[in-house]
C-alpha cells in the first residue's frame, strides 16, 4: 500500500443517489422529511427518556443509547444518519457534490463507527431481553446501572476498534486522477474501486473485523433467543407466550433488517455486485433504520406511549377523547 501523502487526489465528487433530473427535487423533499422524522422521533426519545422517571429502567436505558447513535454532536448533532444524509441531499441540489479527502476519510470513519456501535448495541439489548424473560425476579439486580453502562461503554469499545483499522488501512492506499465515487457517501466499497493500490490488505479487513463484529454479535443474540425461546416455550398459557413473544417482535424485526442490509452489501461475491442494489441497501441501513428506530423500538410500546400523551397533554392540554 502506498502512503496517503503520494495521492494526486484531494477531493472526491459523489456520484449520488440517481442521475434522473427528473427525480432530484422529490427524492431532495422525501430525505428531507426522512431526516426531520429521524432528528424529531430520535431526540425525543432520548428527552422522554431522560427526563421522565417512569422510563428509567436498563430497557430504557438501552434504547436510549440505540437512539443515541442517531444523533450528532450539536446534541449530539444527528449523527449516525447526519453523517451521510445532509450529504446525500446535496446531490439532488447541486449539479456536482464535492468531498474533500479529508471529508471524506471523516465521513468513512464516523459511518464505520456507529455502524459497528448499532450492531454491539443490539447485541447488548438481546442480552436484556433474555434477562427479562428468563430471569424476571433477578432483573434490576442483574441490569443494574452500573451494569448497563458498562455494556453501553463496551458498545462503544468496539465500535472505536471497528472503525479505526478501516480508516487507517484506507489512508494508506494511494488514489489517482479517478476521483468520483459511484455512489452517494463515502464507503468502502466504492473507495477500493477507485484505488490504484493494492486493496487486498483492506478486502481482508473487511473479511476479518467486519467478519468478526457481524459473526460475533449474530452469535450472541441467537444464543440469547434460544434460551428466550426454550424459555417461551415452557410458558402455559397462550396468553403468556404471546406476551412474551410480542417484547421481542420489535427488537427481532432491528435486527432483520439492519443484519439483512449489512450482510447483502458488503458479504455477497464480487462478481454479482450491482451499484443501484448496493445503493437502496445502504438507503436502508443509513436512512431508513435510523428513522425506523424510535418507531418499532418505542412508540408501539404502550408505557412510551402513555408517558408522551401524558407529556403533550401538559404541553398543549388534554388530548381529544381523553378523560
Amino acid at each position: 500500500m502506498a502512503r496517503q501523502n503520494d495521492s494526486t487526489v484531494t477531493e472526491f465528487v459523489l456520484e449520488g443517489l440517481t442521475d434522473r433530473p427528473e427525480l432530484q427535487l422529490p427524492l431532495f423533499f422525501l430525505f428531507l422529511r426522512i431526516y426531520g422524522v429521524t432528528a424529531m422521533g430520535n431526540l425525543g426519545m432520548i428527552l422522554l427518556i431522560t427526563f421522565n422517571s417512569k422510563l428509567q429502567s436498563p430497557k430504557y436505558f438501552f434504547l436510549g443509547n440505540m437512539t443515541f447513535l442517531d444523533l450528532n454532536l450539536s446534541a449530539i448533532d444527528l449523527f449516525y444518519s447526519s453523517v451521510i444524509t445532509p450529504k446525500l441531499m446535496e446531490n439532488f441540489v447541486w449539479e456536482q457534490n464535492v468531498i474533500s479527502y479529508p471529508g471524506c476519510m471523516t465521513q468513512l470513519f464516523f459511518f464505520c463507527f456507529f455502524a459497528t456501535a448499532e450492531c454491539y448495541m443490539l447485541t447488548a439489548m438481546a442480552y436484556d431481553r433474555y434477562v427479562a424473560i428468563c430471569s424476571p425476579l433477578l432483573y434490576n439486580v442483574t441490569m443494574s446501572p452500573k451494569v448497563c453502562s458498562v455494556l453501553v461503554t463496551g458498545v462503544y469499545i468496539m465500535a472505536s476498534i471497528g472503525a479505526v483499522p478501516f480508516t487507517i488501512s484506507m489512508i494508506m492506499l494511494f488514489f489517482c486522477e479517478d476521483n468520483v465515487i459511484h455512489h452517494y457517501f463515502c464507503d468502502i466499497p466504492p473507495l477500493l474501486k477507485l484505488s490504484c493500490s493494492i486493496t487486498y490488505i483492506n478486502e481482508l479487513l473487511v473479511v476479518l473485523v467486519g467478519g468478526f463484529n457481524v459473526l460475533a454479535t449474530i452469535m450472541a443474540i441467537i444464543i440469547s433467543y434460544a434460551f428466550i425461546l426454550c424459555n417461551i416455550l415452557q410458558i402455559p398459557s397462550a396468553e403468556g407466550k404471546s406476551k412474551a413473544f410480542s417484547t421481542c417482535g420489535s427488537h427481532l424485526t432491528a435486527i432483520g433488517v439492519s443484519y439483512g442490509s449489512i450482510i447483502f452489501m458488503y458479504f455477497k461475491p464480487s462478481s454479482s455486485s450491482n451499484t443501484a442494489q448496493e445503493k437502496v441497501a445502504s438507503v436502508f441501513y443509513t436512512t431508513v433504520i435510523p428513522m425506523l428506530n424510535p418507531l418499532i423500538y418505542s412508540w408501539r410500546n404502550k408505557e412510551v406511549r402513555n408517558v408522551l400523551s401524558k407529556a403533550i397533554g401538559m404541553r398543549y392540554g388534554p388530548l381529544q377523547g381523553s378523560n
